[in-house]
């Protein structure tokens, strides 16, 4: 049949091979192979039908499509850097990284329209409000309460988003560049006085250990020389004692040997021979010596000493 020159088969033809391509791809595309790790949100007519988990899924063409696709896996996030004041009215700028997964994809879809936006948006506001509350020193050694508090705010809202924030690490608080300059200048005045403060103790340290030394070679001398002292009076003791030991026993002797018989006469022989001996020495050399003149007669002397003479 042809209708104005145009052949109305090939017309007919035409539209039904174009029916068949668009019924052969939505065959093809209800055919869905589900990654590990990953989940697929299926609408019907327009409505939450179910969610496929990781494996192989045919769909109803031209009723179910797949809405939502949504990785399960821990994913990172950069939070932009943002401006915060601190509780003394200094102006710094923070940035971190949220660390979230997917733990309910229906509410990850239909909860919230881009829950990484809103989470990032939370976790700004969150850092603001929490960095208002410290002083510039305590926002540099106060990074865990931050991040404890976003975290902690951001667990509320994740319950209604269907993730699940892991943890939020700041990455750098940046102050004004006068603030770093008085802050460096602060460390380098503290560096400083740490390093006097150790030169003086080492000083005193030193002066104290130099005094507990001549102290203790003080000491040391005192004792040795009062030792060396005592040494020497116990060895002055001794000393007399063995003399005075010797001379009792001298003194002993010679009384028994003039108790014996012929004791004296012994004792007045010895006598003689020293007393001629030291007048000879007397008389020796050119000096002159006046003597008394009982000063030779022996025997009187030794009359006075009780050493008479025998009788044979």
């Amino acid at each position: 049949m042809m209708i104005a020159g145009i052949d109305t088969d090939l017309i007919v033809m035409g539209i039904w091979g174009l029916i068949f391509a668009i019924f052969v791809v939505k065959l093809f595309q209800s055919i869905r192979l589900v990654p590990t790790k990953s989940a697929y949100i299926v609408e019907r007519l327009g409505k939450y039908h179910s969610t496929l988990d990781a494996g192989f899924h045919a769909l109803v063409p031209f009723v179910d499509k797949v809405a939502y696709i949504h990785d399960l896996k821990e994913e990172t996030i950069d939070v932009p850097p943002q401006e915060c004041f601190s509780c003394d009215e200094v102006n710094v700028e923070v940035d971190g990284v949220i660390y979230i997964s997917v733990v309910d994809p229906v509410k990850a879809s239909y909860g919230v329209t881009d829950y990484r936006y809103a989470a990032i948006q939370l976790a700004q506001t969150t850092t603001r409000s929490v960095i208002g509350t410290l002083d510039l020193d305590r926002t540099f050694e106060e990074r865990d309460v931050i991040s404890a508090k976003v975290v902690e705010v951001l667990d509320q809202a994740g319950a209604l988003w269907g993730i699940r924030v892991h943890r939020y690490e700041i990455k750098n608080i940046t102050p004004p560049e006068t603030v770093k300059n008085a802050m460096e200048m602060q460390v380098n005045a503290e560096r400083e006085r740490r390093a006097l403060l150790a030169k003086s103790e080492g000083d005193k340290q030193s002066k104290i250990n130099r005094s507990e030394g001549i102290k203790a070679e003080t000491i040391n001398h005192s004792e040795g020389e009062m030792q060396r002292r005592i040494n020497e009076a116990e060895g002055k003791g001794e000393e007399i004692l063995t003399i005075a030991r010797a001379t009792a026993e001298s003194i002993e002797r010679m009384a028994t040997v003039i108790a014996a018989p012929g004791g004296k006469n012994v004792v007045r022989m010895q006598l003689g021979a020293q007393y001629l001996k030291q007048l000879d020495g007397v008389s020796s050399g050119q000096s002159k010596v006046i003597l008394p003149g009982n000063m030779m007669d022996f025997d009187h002397w030794m009359n006075s000493i009780g050493l008479e003479e025998t009788p044979k």
